[in-house]
């Protein structure tokens, strides 16, 4: 198995808790909810990672061997991990999804908004959300983190 091949097999490798997703090299991303965080492990040490669409995911090296994948808004990008010496480990595809369990959607007409359930439903905001109702929810947010500092 080649260095390349051996990388992107433990970059599919997650944190114990979590579904291990397909081989990279199968055509199936790595996948990630929006809001959410997952652990990679690679074989290398990482020197530098890239994010084809900083706006969709986001990902930091938190020790040489252990990066940390964050989804960011919907949709999919590539994640490019270099050593040292600027050579590739790994070269796979991310896909970000939006959470689906303890998650309601509310359409009234044309207008929707997102709500997690988990026990108490409470506002979320979610690209294509009615603008009143994600203005609203980013003030509360922002008023709530104020408060705290």
């Amino acid at each position: 198995m080649s260095r390349f091949a051996a990388s992107l097999f433990v970059l599919a490798a997650i944190a114990p808790m979590a579904p291990l997703p397909a081989l990279a090299q199968d055509g199936i991303p790595i996948t990630v909810n929006v809001n959410m965080a997952r652990v990679l492990r690679i074989s290398a040490p990482a020197a530098t990672v890239i994010i084809g669409n900083p706006g969709i995911a986001d990902v930091t090296i938190q020790d040489p061997t252990t990066l940390i994948l964050t989804g960011k808004s919907y949709g999919q990008t590539n994640l490019i991990v270099l050593d040292s010496v600027g050579e590739p480990i790994a070269d796979t595809l991310v896909e970000v999804a939006q959470m689906q369990a303890g998650v309601m959607t509310v359409y009234q007409g044309q207008s929707r908004t997102t709500l997690a359930c988990a026990p108490t439903c409470q506002p979320v905001l979610m690209m294509g959300d009615d603008g009143v109702f994600s203005n609203q929810a980013l003030a509360s947010s922002q008023l709530m983190q104020s408060a705290a500092n």
